[in-house]
C-alpha cells in the first residue's frame, strides 16, 4: 500500500506579471520596481480622474489622504517592511497622476446623515442613507467633467447602522417585523407613509449602492472616515484598530487603479483560451426553496465579467445546497460566454467551472448544451473543508501556503491561506483551513487545477496582498449575489467585475 503522504509539496508562490513582462511574488514589490502590467511608462503617466462625494469633513480627509498618496510613506519602525512594503507614491507606484484634489466633489449634510442613518425601519433606513449619495452621483454624472470613478467616504455611523444585522434602539420610528415587511413589498401606501420601493433591496447600504448606481454606469470606491487617519499610532481603547498607513496606502491605490479602468498585474504565461467561471447562488427567502444563480468569469489576465441567471426553485433543504435545472444551467452558461463574446471576442477553448456546491447530472448536461463544440469544459467544486482536515507542522508555524496533498486523480486539497515564506509569517488568527478541489465533471489534470486554482488567489484587486485564501472565482461569490438578488428594484445591471467590489 502506497504512502499518501508522498502525494504531499508544496507549489510554488505564483508569480505575478508587471511592466515590461517583469515578473515577481507580490504586488507591492512588482508595482514598485517595475508599475502596472498596462504602463505606458512612467515618462508618460495617465491621469486618473475622480469625484468625492461626503461630509464636508470626509471630503476634506480624503483630500488630505490623497495628498499623502503622492508621497512615499514608510511602514512604522517596529514594524517589519517585509510584511508592510514600502510605499513610493502612487505615481510612483502606478505610473499615473492621481490629482491632490478632486476635480469634482458633492458635500453631504452630516446632520442629514446622521438623522437619516438613525431611523427604526432597517429598510428605509439604508434605503434612505443609499439615496443621499446616489443622489449625489447623479448629480455629479450629469456635469461635464468626465470622471473614472466616484469616491463614497461614509462616516461610521453609516459603517454601524446600515449593515444586515444593524440595530438602531434610540432612533426615529420603529423598527418592523418580518411579516410587516413583507406586507409593504406587496402593496402600496396610498397616504405616502412609506415607499414600496425601498422594500425591494438589500439591508447592506455597500451592496445596495453598488448596484443602485449601476444605472449612472459609475465604478465605486467605498472609503471609510476612519480608514483615512493619517497616524501610525495606537489608537485610544475602543476605536478601530488600522494597519499601518504605508498598507492602506497601496490596497486603496491598487483599488482607485483598477476602478478607473485600468489593470494593475496579471498572472503570467496565460493559457490562450482559457477561462474560469464561478457558479454563486443567493436565496431570496431564507425560509423557501427560491435562490437565483449567477455567473463570474474570470481570465488570467484579470478581466472579469458577471451574469445574473434565472430565478427558481433550486434550494433544496435536505441537502442544503442549490442545483440548478438543465434548462436554467444551460442558460447561465450561454449568457455568460455570450457576454463575455460581446466584451472581448475572443475564441475560447477551455472553460473550467468553479462551484462551491457539488455540480449534478442535470446541471451538467444544461452546462455542456452551452458549451460551443471544441471547447472542452470541466466541472469542479472548490469550497473550504471548515470543519474536516486540519494539517500541523512540526515547529510553531502553520503549514506553508501552498501546501498541496492529492488524494486520487480527481481529488486534492491545497492550503492557500497558511505560512507564507515570501512574508516569513503566517498573517491568519486560526488554524489554516484547505481548499477541497474536486474534478466532478470532464478531463483535467488534478495538479494543474490545483495551480490555476492558486494563481487565481491573486486577482483581488481590492487589496495589495501576497494572495487570499480562496480563488477569485468563489471569493466574491456572496457579495456579487447579494448585490444581484437582494437588490430586485435595481434596474441596471452591468458586466464589468469592477462594478461590484
Amino acid at each position: 500500500m502506497s504512502n499518501p503522504l508522498l502525494n504531499v509539496e508544496v507549489l510554488p508562490e505564483p508569480e505575478l506579471e508587471f511592466a515590461t513582462g517583469q515578473q515577481i511574488e507580490h504586488p507591492a514589490k512588482g508595482l514598485g520596481l517595475f508599475g502596472p502590467v498596462d504602463s505606458s511608462g512612467i515618462e508618460k503617466p495617465n491621469r486618473i480622474s475622480y469625484a468625492v462625494i461626503g461630509s464636508p469633513d470626509g471630503i476634506a480627509g480624503f483630500g488630505a489622504f490623497a495628498a499623502r498618496l503622492n508621497s512615499p510613506i514608510d511602514p512604522p519602525p517596529e514594524r517589519s517592511e517585509i510584511l508592510w512594503p514600502h510605499y513610493p507614491g502612487f505615481e510612483e507606484a502606478m505610473h499615473a497622476v492621481f490629482p491632490k484634489s478632486a476635480p469634482l466633489s458633492e458635500s453631504l449634510d452630516p446632520k442629514k446623515i446622521a438623522a437619516t442613518a438613525n431611523q427604526g425601519d432597517d429598510h428605509k433606513r439604508v434605503f434612505e442613507v443609499t439615496g443621499l449619495y446616489l443622489g449625489a452621483i447623479q448629480a455629479l454624472s450629469r456635469k461635464d467633467t468626465a470622471i473614472d470613478m466616484t469616491i463614497c467616504v461614509v462616516p461610521e455611523i453609516v459603517y454601524t447602522n446600515c449593515r444586515p444585522l444593524s440595530k438602531v434602539s434610540q432612533g426615529t420610528g420603529k423598527r418592523l417585523s418580518s411579516k410587516e415587511v413583507k406586507l409593504r413589498r406587496q402593496t402600496t401606501d396610498l397616504f405616502g407613509g412609506y415607499d414600496s420601493q425601498q422594500y425591494d433591496f438589500s439591508l447592506d447600504f455597500r451592496r445596495q449602492i453598488k448596484a443602485r448606481a449601476m444605472e449612472c454606469k459609475m465604478p465605486i470606491q467605498i472609503v471609510r472616515e476612519s480608514t483615512l487617519n493619517l497616524s501610525d499610532e495606537k489608537p485610544p481603547w475602543g476605536q478601530r484598530v488600522l494597519t499601518p498607513l504605508s498598507d492602506r496606502a497601496w490596497n486603496l491605490s491598487t483599488a482607485l487603479y483598477y476602478k478607473s479602468g485600468r489593470k494593475p498585474w496579471k498572472l503570467p504565461g496565460a493559457r490562450d483560451g482559457v477561462c474560469y467561471v464561478g457558479i454563486a447562488f443567493k436565496r431570496t427567502d431564507e425560509n423557501g426553496r427560491t435562490a437565483c444563480s449567477a455567473a463570474q468569469m474570470f481570465l488570467d489576465d484579470g478581466d472579469g465579467i458577471v451574469f445574473l441567471g434565472d430565478y427558481g426553485p433550486w434550494y433544496s433543504p435536505d441537502s442544503k445546497q442549490c442545483h440548478l435545472s438543465r434548462a436554467a444551467a444551460q442558460k447561465l452558461l450561454a449568457g455568460v460566454l455570450k457576454t463575455y463574446e460581446e466584451q472581448h471576442g475572443k475564441t475560447l477553448r477551455e472553460v473550467f467551472l468553479h462551484c462551491r456546491s457539488t455540480i449534478d447530472d442535470e446541471e451538467w448536461r444544461g452546462f455542456q448544451e452551452a458549451c460551443p463544440k471544441g471547447v472542452k469544459l470541466v466541472g469542479i467544486r472548490v469550497a473550504q473543508d471548515r470543519r474536516g482536515l486540519k494539517a500541523y507542522r512540526a515547529g510553531t508555524r502553520p503549514v506553508v501556503r501552498g501546501t498541496f496533498w492529492k488524494i486520487s486523480p480527481r481529488a486534492a486539497y491545497l492550503w492557500a491561506s497558511g505560512f507564507k515564506p515570501a512574508l516569513r509569517v503566517y498573517d491568519g488568527w486560526d488554524v489554516p483551513e484547505p481548499l477541497r478541489i474536486e474534478i466532478q465533471h470532464g478531463e483535467a489534470d488534478i495538479r494543474q487545477v490545483a495551480i490555476d486554482i492558486f494563481g487565481l488567489t491573486k486577482l483581488n484587486y481590492n487589496a495589495c496582498k501576497l494572495g487570499e485564501s480562496q480563488p477569485v472565482t468563489v471569493h466574491f461569490s456572496d457579495a456579487v449575489g447579494e448585490i444581484l438578488v437582494a437588490n430586485q428594484g435595481a434596474k441596471h445591471f452591468l458586466p464589468n467585475f469592477k462594478y461590484y467590489v
